[in-house]
């Protein structure tokens, strides 16, 4: 790739991406954006996408600028996607953009929405504003990868989260798992909830475990949907899932009389078709294709072994964010059921993103790397003049 930006364009877009960072877990289901603006390599003006239907990043840092009393006007203006140039529940941010008559604005990546798609760079190139594309892309995907697979895929972006010792056990085979991993795994497990649309478990959870599932410890602006794959329709209406918040069933069966006291309780049933004529196992990519429907980004998984093991086998798994306590368990339940393979060449293989100590654990991020590739090809422009 031709040398087309130099460091202090990857500086000021590393600070448009933390930014960006900042305001993940509240501006679902839109993508979290930074946008800093820049004049005599001063910052003289930032911001990041507002809740849903609040400003998006660039009239935040405009107007972050303007209240300072600063001239908009020759500054060079770095934004971590594309600016819109459509009227949704806020006008296009281009339009505030050319108001604003830059020099110069540097995007790290094009937005895939095809109403978008490179038509803001085009405007602003339109009226001689020198547009960079590039900066610091792969990071910039990463950091929206729901957004990015739902809009370019139709799926969303599917990450499970597994607590596990060093054998690669998750529970004892009398249940109990509180707990293999310290506090600080815990927390940091929170987060990675709180970014999410939606946090998905199985009903052997529900019975075995009983968890609430919420988010807690970040601040948020809404709870994540609560979904369940349930089968055979086990659900008890008493579960401490029903909280107030909304709770997600899927099911193959239709039950009137017990769907009513789970939709007094803040739940929804979505009948879903089952694998075969004679089974009453759900078909996970119905699932996946109602998550994507229904604007949900990013699924958080945490669930048992099997279920674990039917969306592995359903090519339903994207990410896992693994965190290894450091002890053996010995004979115990494993964190995911999968056939047992003769030769090592048929192993299920991802790509390792990134490990991180966490007190005394490991967390470590693995991922799909085929569809992290078709989603990176469609985000990345090929011309970067």
């Amino acid at each position: 790739m031709p040398d087309l930006y130099n460091l202090s364009d990857e500086f000021w877009m590393s600070q448009a991406l933390d930014l960006a960072r900042s305001s993940i877990c509240v501006a679902w289901p839109n993508p979290s954006v930074g946008c800093v603006i820049v004049k005599n390599n001063f910052c003289i003006g930032k911001g990041s996408t507002q809740s849903f239907g609040g400003s998006h990043a660039e009239v935040c840092a405009l107007h972050d600028a303007m209240g300072k009393h600063y001239v908009l006007e020759g500054s060079t203006i770095y934004v971590t996607l594309e600016p819109c140039c459509h009227y949704g529940k806020t006008p296009p941010c281009v339009n505030a953009l050319l108001k604003a008559k830059p020099k110069s604005v540097v995007i790290a990546v094009l937005d895939p929405n095809p109403v978008v798609n490179g038509k803001s760079i085009q405007i602003l190139r339109s009226v001689g504003i020198n547009v960079k594309i590039g900066i610091c892309a792969e990071e910039a995907i990463w950091l929206n990868i729901g957004f990015f697979s739902r809009v370019i895929t139709s799926l969303p972006w599917v990450r499970t989260k597994i607590a596990t010792s060093l054998d690669g056990r998750s529970s004892l085979y009398n249940k109990k798992s509180q707990w293999i991993t310290s506090e600080s795994s815990r927390k940091d497990g929170h987060y990675w909830r709180a970014r999410s649309g939606a946090i998905l478990t199985g009903i052997g959870t529900i019975i075995n475990d009983n968890p609430i599932l919420t988010v807690r410890h970040f601040p948020i602006s809404r709870q994540p949907i609560k979904a369940i794959i349930d089968d055979t329709f086990l659900i008890d209406s008493n579960s401490n899932i029903f909280d107030g918040s909304r709770v997600v069933i899927f099911t193959t069966i239709n039950d009137k009389e017990k769907n009513k006291k789970i939709i007094d309780q803040n739940g929804e049933i979505i009948l879903v078709d089952s694998i075969g004529k004679n089974s009453n196992k759900i078909n996970l990519s119905s699932v996946m294709k109602w998550f994507a429907e229904n604007c949900i980004n990013e699924v958080h998984v945490e669930a048992g072994p099997g279920l674990n093991g039917k969306l592995l086998k359903n090519n339903s798994i994207d990410e896992m964010l693994l965190y290894f306590a450091p002890i053996l368990i010995g004979e115990a339940n494993t964190f995911i059921k999968i056939p047992s393979i003769n030769e090592l060449k048929d192993a299920v293989a991802f790509s390792t993103l990134e490990s991180k100590l966490i007190d005394n654990d490991i967390r470590i991020r693995v991922y799909n790397y085929d569809r992290w590739n078709l989603i990176k090809e469609k985000c990345i422009l090929q011309d970067m003049t």
